[in-house]
């Protein structure tokens, strides 16, 4: 559900913009990638966020946050969401809303979870299911700009079948990606289903010097268990930037 379903972000002074669906793509059985065009887009960072709007024909409306899946590219947009059973908007975004057909956003959102190009050091990205949406931003802006240091990814996902954007998580180019499925492992996975440990943070960030930012995306018990495994293995509290859904 990238990071869906909640309300109250800070918002002031900026206004809401006519949005129009134009591609829906398929990341696995509940999430889609949605493609949107925007007039006079301003731009955005990776890991930045939108408000969308909905409104009824009787006037009513409701908005929820979504995560950028990719770096700004003109008036396009992209967003990742996952169709929650019972939800209020995100079914109908994920499914029901006809390309062509147009909603508000407003953004961009968000100043301190981004990814900026330039900065020498290796990155360590740990997402939980959807909360790898930012964090593909940040690995597609990476390789488009040809900045950076390199790119470490820990990615925890229940099942192979629920792996999100996997063009664009390929190794190589600067990034590495380990999978953690909590569920159902592929044959011949040695390490087994079973939730991140400290044993696996400790892999992923082994020779990590220590001004290496840590970006931390998912569920919020899985980011409070991370970032406690992450300080508990030495890590600064102070690099560790996290968001959270739930």
């Amino acid at each position: 559900m990238a990071r869906a379903a909640q309300l109250g972000r800070l918002s002031v002074g900026l206004t809401w913009r006519r949005a129009r669906l134009v591609e829906r793509r398929p990341q696995n059985a509940t999430a889609r990638t949605l493609v949107l065009t925007v007039p006079d887009w301003p731009g955005h960072l990776a890991g930045q966020h939108v408000d969308v709007r909905l409104t009824a024909d009787d006037g009513y409306q409701a908005v929820r946050s979504y995560s950028l899946a990719a770096p700004a590219d003109g008036d396009r947009i992209e967003l990742g969401v996952q169709s929650v059973p019972d939800g209020e908007v995100s079914p109908y975004l994920a499914d029901g809303l006809p390309v062509g057909a147009d909603v508000e956003v407003r953004g961009p959102l968000g100043n301190w979870f981004v990814w900026r190009p330039g900065r020498p050091e290796p990155v360590l990205l740990v997402a939980g299911g959807s909360g790898v949406v930012p964090l593909a931003a940040m690995v597609r802006a990476r390789r488009r700009s040809r900045e950076g240091g390199d790119f470490r990814l820990l990615y925890s996902v229940r099942s192979p079948d629920d792996v999100w954007y996997r063009e664009h998580l390929a190794d190589g180019d600067g990034l590495d990606v380990r999978f953690v499925y909590t569920r159902k492992s592929p044959p011949g996975d040695s390490r087994g289903p079973g939730r991140v440990t400290a044993a696996d943070l400790a892999e992923a960030s082994a020779g990590l010097p220590p001004t290496s930012p840590v970006y931390v995306c998912g569920p919020t018990a899985f980011v409070e268990t991370v970032g406690d495994l992450l300080t508990g293995l030495g890590r600064d509290p102070a690099g560790i930037r996290t968001e959270r859904f739930g």
